[in-house]
Formats: structure tokens, C-alpha cells, sequence
């Protein structure tokens, strides 16, 4: 990372500082931040923002592939198949760990991958609070590619919103309110004008989607999707309860749900590159390798880091009945390069892309990236520490 500015953030930080940074990022929002954010984001160098770059082009050029469809069609659990699957997906995250390799470099390398959205608004405020509250320097930014924040939030209503007004497309969770992630969807809310509505307010007419916005009857024509039928799949009688999102319904999906199986670790195994850790599908191990220590196994369909198995041997590769839904994976030993008051940070950086119906390609606009002191980077795995949590990366401005 870049030592001069670590240096100088380090030296002007104070606790006090950092409970009113706290305090503004929720200011007029009724829903406040309910994970741990950092106290620190991270500095990039030049060299190492330009290797994410690179490594994400090459990942990308996959994703870009005219048989991926064909090549992921698998990754898709038939109970949560969706109708009328578009192109391509509206957002990409992909996630890399900051390591050291053999020749003592410091480099990314590839964890995982999302066909899914993050938190595209609520990283766009936390870089701007960063800047305010720590007086970080004009000359460094968070976006890519000469976006600036006006920019950023032009191009995130072209991928939202397309063509129409911003009460025809709802933002939709299983239970919105009560997400962890909620603060995410009313900055969207306001930066774009979303209404963010819950799985149970959506209502079926003719094969249209309607919502109840100030009491009146609202036509949606897109689903702005942030529901993960994960968080669904302990309810079999879902379905009978709410609306069937799954049939074959009049509205647009942004993105389609399909993608968030389709871009996932069930993608690893097809990467190829000095950025991507060997993955293989389970089932097609034909031999487990001899330094299993330096593996981990992974349940494809899971998500936040949840059935993980860090530490394998083979008994724990046995006992797995589906072994076409696991990937063993070779490790990833992250270098803790951000320097706290007591000790270094270790570090994953998501790149997130924008990809507008329209655009032949997606845009890497925006980053998030996550600290970490435990054995697993998630929020969920590092509670009881401090400079630690969710935070964004600078860079210098090209």
C-alpha cells in the first residue's frame, strides 16, 4: 500500500474523529449502518491499483465468453430459476485478496466473484465522508475509468433506472427494512429516487407487477434485485404467501437473478491465470492433492463466507454427499499491508462494475474493500476487533 499516505492518516487519526465520521455517515437516514466500518480506508499505489486492473480485464474477457451461458447453465438450482433471463448481468463484483506471492511481490489474487449488486450507493457516500472527515487530498479518488461522483451516480441511473421514471423500478428485498444492508438502500433511494419495497408488497395483476407508493397503485416495470433466495430457502411455502417471482411476469429484472449464480464461485473452476487461485468442482478431483493444508473447500451455493471449511482433511471431503456443488480451492494467504496503530491489516478488495443496458461491455466504476484480522474476512468474522470492517480504497487520480 502507499506508505506516505498511511503515515499521514495514521498520525492525524483520533478515536473522536472517528465516532463523528460514524455519526454523519447515518445522519438523515432512518436506518443506520448495522455492520462495523473500518477506521481507516485503504491507499493504493499506482502499481497495485494498475495489477487489480489488469487481473479484472482478464476475468472479465471469461465473463465476455459467447458460450459462458452455456458453461454456467448448471450453477442455476432449478427451484430458484427465474423467467425471462436477460444478456448479461447489470453489475460484476470481484473480489481480491492482497497477498505476497513467491518472489516476495505484493499482488492480488482472486477470491470470489458476483453477478450481484453490492453496496453501490453506500460506497459512494462512505468515500466522500473518508475525504470530509479525514481531510483526505483532492488528488485521490475512489472510482475508475475519470468517474467522479456526479459521473458515477449519472451512470448508476443508466444501469438502474434505463428508460424509466424512478417510481417505475422499486429496489426489492425479501424483508428491506430490516436488512443489514438497508443503509445501502435508502442512499440509493435517495441518490436515485428508487422506492425500496419488501418481497410482500409486490402485487400481481395481469401478469404486471404493482406496488403501493403514498397509497396509490404504482405499475413496476423493473425490479432493482437485491433479494438472494438464500435468505428464502428455510420458508418452503414461500410462494403461497407472497408473489411468485419466478413465473414468468411482465417486468424487467435489473439484474436477473439468474446471473448471481451464473457470475459465483461456481465460475472459478473456468479462470486461468497468475491472479487466480487453482479451483477445481469437487467432483472432478481426481486426485486429492498431498498438501491439503493448503486448500479450502467451499459450498458453491452459499453465501457471506457461510459452510466454508478452512482447515480440510480428507475425512471432511468424504463426508460431502454433493460433491458437484463443492469447490476445493487452493488457499489464499493474505499479507496484512495496512498498517494500524498495533499491527498490520489484512486486506480484500471488491471491484464493482456497472453495465447499462446498451453498453458492449461492463464499466469498473467504483470499489469496497473490507479489513480483516481473523481467519475469514467478513464483517461477521472480526467483531471483536478494531480497524477492522467494511471501508473503500483511494487511489491516485490518473
Amino acid at each position: 500500500m502507499y506508505p506516505p499516505a498511511r503515515k499521514a492518516y495514521n498520525a492525524n487519526f483520533t478515536p473522536e474523529k472517528y465516532q463523528q465520521f460514524l455519526k454523519k455517515l447515518g445522519d438523515r437516514l432512518e436506518n443506520k449502518v448495522a455492520f462495523r466500518v473500518a477506521e481507516t480506508p485503504v491507499f493504493l499505489t499506482d502499481d497495485f491499483r494498475d495489477k487489480l486492473i489488469d487481473a479484472a480485464n482478464e476475468i472479465i474477457e471469461t465473463l465476455l465468453q459467447p458460450n459462458f451461458k452455456q458453461l454456467t447453465e448448471r450453477a442455476i438450482p432449478d427451484k430458484w430459476r427465474v423467467a425471462n433471463e436477460n444478456d448479461h448481468p447489470h453489475f460484476i463484483a470481484l473480489d481480491f485478496g492482497v497477498c505476497r506471492n513467491a518472489d516476495g511481490n505484493i499482488v492480488p489474487k482472486l477470491i470470489e466473484l458476483q453477478g450481484f449488486p453490492s453496496l453501490y450507493g453506500f460506497q459512494d457516500s462512505l468515500g466522500g465522508h473518508f475525504k470530509d472527515s479525514f481531510d483526505i487530498p483532492e488528488d485521490w479518488t475512489i472510482y475508475f475509468n475519470g468517474l467522479d461522483h456526479s459521473t458515477y451516480i449519472d451512470l448508476l441511473k443508466k444501469t438502474i433506472l434505463g428508460p424509466y421514471n424512478p417510481d417505475e423500478v422499486v429496489l426489492m428485498d425479501v424483508n428491506a427494512p430490516k436488512q443489514k444492508t438497508a443503509i445501502d438502500f435508502y442512499i440509493t433511494q435517495q441518490y436515485i429516487g428508487t422506492p425500496v419495497v419488501s418481497l410482500s408488497d409486490l402485487e400481481l395483476e395481469d401478469n404486471k407487477l404493482y406496488y403501493r407508493l403514498d397509497g396509490d397503485r404504482k405499475r413496476i416495470r423493473r425490479i432493482y434485485n437485491r433479494l438472494i433466495f438464500d435468505e428464502i430457502d428455510n420458508d418452503p411455502d414461500i410462494f403461497n404467501k407472497v408473489v411468485d417471482i419466478r413465473q414468468a411476469i411482465d417486468v424487467e429484472w435489473i439484474t436477473h437473478a439468474n446471473w448471481f449464480y451464473r457470475v459465483s464461485k461456481f465460475t472459478m473452476p473456468f479462470l486461468n491465470g497468475d491472479h487466480i487461485p487453482k479451483t477445481q468442482f469437487l467432483h472432478q478431483v481426481k486426485k486429492i492433492p498431498a498438501d491439503l493444508e493448503n486448500y479450502v473447500l467451499k459450498p458453491l451455493f452459499s453465501f457471506a463466507g457461510q459452510g466454508v471449511i478452512i482447515d480440510v482433511n480428507e475425512n471432511d471431503i468424504k463426508q460431502i454427499k454433493d460433491p458437484e456443488n463443492w469447490i476445493l480451492q487452493q488457499k489464499v494467504n493474505y499479507e496484512p499491508v495496512v498498517q494500524a496503530p498495533d499491527g498490520g491489516v489484512k486486506v480484500e478488495i471488491r471491484l464493482l462494475y456497472l453495465w447499462p443496458d446498451g453498453d458492449a461491455r461492463p464499466t469498473l466504476a467504483i470499489n469496497l474493500a473490507r479489513l480483516s484480522r481473523g481467519k475469514m474476512i467478513g464483517v461477521r468474522y472480526n467483531q471483536d476487533f478494531d480497524w477492522v470492517g467494511g471501508t473503500i480504497a483511494f487511489m491516485h487520480k490518473k
